[in-house]
């Protein structure tokens, strides 16, 4: 046997690792910063419950930690090349434990404290951070108080607090419990060995794991051989032939629509997060039931991608129609698509829901809003009812009057789509798009058979290429007479168009000349039919395409560059607020609900561990609501923002809220 002399590379237990009392684990100067979030905290957290409630078989595994041993004697280190992130935030959660426990549990108490800091000396951390935030950490982890007039304001605090915030003190010795079942391969460099290289082949070599892929772990990796081989066989084999190369889009969607919030992509395992989030745990029994919903979701997906294959000609041909725009309203589709599978719908009401998606998609593109962040509003609405759907549609959807202003003077999208419906060719695919104005006429070009371009004003040119793509200089024309019509002068492609087919191209020919009056003409005149075509649904038309719902409102990591104007204000319940960061809103709204709803205030914090509470049990930033109730300060932007979510979504006023994004949080 050939053994490794510069690497030991051992299966270790992470308590009794951190435990041990002849070292001081050091990051080194060239680490980046401590950057977990309060989210890897309560993942972190909901891990290490998961495996306390397991029998003393179970151990949960972290991964590996890779360090460089140093120095002799009492100046023994352990120098982290990797894994600093995990062990401070362990050092975090066990300095939490170690101060909610001291005065009720000495032995607990004494045994956490082997953990933090030298036996021989309580003043010194075992972990010793970058000399740049070392003081930040310590301060934190030994609890000392802040000079007066300073405030807390890290990471180190945060996560701190979070931990806090979620143990009781009867809950403490499960925590332990949990956190004694850690455990991950310890990786010792000796004097020789390349650390550098070493570090790159853990964490460069060989492809990521795609989100679709880790979520296909999660869901296996629990289960017993035979097991894993019916989930396979029966369900995962099948999601995998329905959805093809869009598995990873399909996972995605499938949680838009059953969370009814939209699931970023930013930062590499979003999809993966939000999917445990969704599913902490999942006995057999309960993953037999959801593996049957996701396979009958994933034919529901492949009817969306291949709408051929859709047994009604009419339903299909809508289907093709919203692929046009992309898959951006697949999850709310795959709920009218699945209640149409079973029944709970007819088909009028699926193709009804269709259209009024199609004219959403259509009217917010000719007015150039977009469509981002709406797919999980309507799909909360869609819950609520078929009113409250048609509601939440009418809201977003642009009004007669304003698409017919912008069709004047835009560029048509998706023109296929647009001129094909209002003539009544289907397959519209085949037709070529004709510009009549071309694009770039030559000299030589006349629309009236007078005056060539040449002779044209420079106003005059101008004004004939602004509307060159607008709807009024779009027609659909046949390939063989699209490829004659093609730069030649109106007179002289008058009889190709009266030779088309297609009904709104022919009428072209009656003109006598084609100028911008003949432009602006035309556009009224199927603005006029694309409004009827694509409906407004009814209620009133409201103008809010600039706000955003409160639940819809992006959660960003940390505190961005220019958060002090992420919004420009917010409305709430009607009221004009001039708030314009999460923390003032944050602050804000539970002082606000203190006033009006406590009781949805005090269920909400109860349920989730704060941010409302009886004492104010460690040091940071607070805020008294009464002389009874302190608000905790000292969260991330991203537990603020989701603790607004949720406390408004407690009180019933989630749906009365909106933000309204400031140039400078569009643009991060």
């Amino acid at each position: 046997m050939v053994s490794a002399t510069n690497v030991d590379a051992t299966a270790v237990n992470t308590i009794g690792w951190l435990s041990a009392a002849d070292w001081t684990i050091v990051v080194p100067v060239y680490q980046r910063q401590y950057r977990w979030d309060i989210g890897a905290c309560e993942q972190l957290l909901s891990d290490i419950r998961a495996v306390a409630d397991l029998d003393d078989g179970h151990m949960h595994f972290i991964g590996s930690i890779l360090s460089s041993a140093g120095g002799h004697g009492d100046a023994a280190e352990l120098v982290l090349i990797d894994g600093q992130q995990r062990t401070t935030t362990l050092m975090l959660l066990v300095a939490a434990l170690h101060h909610t426990v001291r005065g009720s549990d000495p032995a607990l108490a004494d045994q956490l404290a082997r953990v933090l800091v030298h036996s021989d000396d309580p003043s010194l951390t075992k972990l010793r951070p970058h000399h740049a935030w070392a003081s930040v950490f310590e301060r934190v982890v030994l609890d000392r108080a802040l000079p007066a007039g300073q405030s807390r304001d890290s990471r180190f605090d945060d996560n701190y607090a979070f931990f806090r915030s979620q143990i009781s003190r009867d809950e403490a010795p499960h925590i332990w419990r949990g956190l004694q079942k850690l455990e991950h391969v310890s990786i010792t460099l000796g004097a020789g060995a390349n650390a550098q290289q070493i570090f790159e082949s853990l964490n460069s070599t060989g492809e990521p794991l795609r989100d679709h892929e880790l979520i296909h772990n999660y869901v296996l990796m629990g289960l017993g051989h035979a097991e894993q081989r019916r989930i396979e066989s029966e369900y995962w084999h099948a999601i995998e032939q329905n959805t093809g190369e869009s598995i990873a889009d399909f996972w995605r969607q499938y949680l838009v629509m059953k969370t009814g919030r939209e699931v970023s992509v930013v930062g590499g395992r979003g999809v993966y997060d939000a999917f445990r989030h969704e599913f902490p745990r999942l006995e057999l029994a309960d993953l037999i039931r959801n593996a049957e919903e996701w396979r009958a979701l994933s034919r529901v997906y492949r009817t969306l991608l291949v709408p051929a294959e859709a047994p009604d000609a009419e339903i299909a041909r809508h289907l093709g129609y919203l692929n046009t725009f992309g898959t951006t309203m697949y999850p709310l589709v795959m709920l009218a698509y699945r209640d149409f599978d079973r029944g709970v719908i007819g088909r009028d009401d699926l193709i009804e829901t269709l259209e009024m998606v199609q004219a959403l998609l259509v009217r917010r593109s000719v007015v150039g809003t977009g469509v981002d962040r709406l797919v999980a509003r309507l799909c909360r609405a869609r819950a609520q009812g078929a009113a409250a759907l048609v509601s939440a549609i009418s809201r977003i959807t642009p009004s007669d009057e304003r698409v017919a202003a912008a069709l004047k003077y835009v560029d048509l999208p998706h023109p296929h789509y647009v001129l094909g419906r209002i003539a009544g060719v289907d397959g519209a695919g085949a037709l070529d798009l004709e510009h009549i104005v071309p694009l770039a006429p030559g000299d030589t070009w006349t629309g009236d058979g007078v005056r060539e371009w040449s002779a044209y004003s420079e106003d005059e040119q101008n004004s004939h290429r602004a509307l060159a793509k607008t709807i009024g200089n779009l027609a659909l024309l046949e390939e063989d007479l699209a490829v004659r019509a093609f730069d030649r002068s109106f007179p002289d492609k008058r009889e190709l168009y009266a030779r088309s087919a297609v009904a709104t191209t022919g009428p072209i020919a009656s003109l006598d000349r084609w100028n911008t009056a003949a432009i602006s003409a035309r556009s009224a005149q199927l603005a006029a039919r694309f409004v009827e075509i694509w409906q407004r649904p009814g209620g009133p038309a409201i103008d809010d395409d600039g706000l955003t719902p409160i639940l819809d409102a992006v959660r960003r990591r940390g505190w961005p560059p220019g958060w002090q104007r992420e919004w420009s204000y917010v409305e709430y319940c009607g009221e004009h607020w001039e708030v314009y960061d999460v923390k003032y809103l944050f602050n804000r709204v539970f002082k606000r609900l203190w006033a009006d709803s406590r009781e949805a205030v005090l269920t909400y914090s109860g349920r989730r561990g704060g941010p409302v509470y009886t004492a104010q049990s460690w040091n940071g930033q607070w805020d008294r609501l009464d002389d009874e109730h302190s608000l905790y300060m000292g969260w991330d932007s991203s537990y603020m923002l989701s603790a607004v979510q949720g406390v408004l979504e407690e009180a019933g006023l989630a749906p009365e809220v909106f933000v309204k994004y400031s140039y400078i949080g569009n643009a991060m």
